[in-house]
């Protein structure tokens, strides 16, 4: 379980629910997948970055899968 509070990008990503909630890591991964467009990449904390390359290792075979 992921906090997004604990990530500024992500908990940007989950403007609208309760950033302090716990949410399930394969829900996380789906959040940067689909709002990549709205990730502010130079504001990436290193832990995020490392929280975003753990994701796409579990659950989307190394690969975040963005449009750009």
């Amino acid at each position: 379980m992921i906090i997004p509070a604990e990530f500024p990008q992500l908990q940007a990503l989950a403007w609208n629910r309760d950033a302090a909630r716990p949410i399930p890591a394969e829900e996380a991964f789906a959040l940067y997948e689909r709002n990549w467009r709205f990730v502010d990449q130079t504001r990436l904390t290193a832990r995020e970055k490392q929280l975003i390359q753990s994701l796409a290792a579990e659950f989307g075979h190394g690969v975040l899968l963005v449009a750009g």
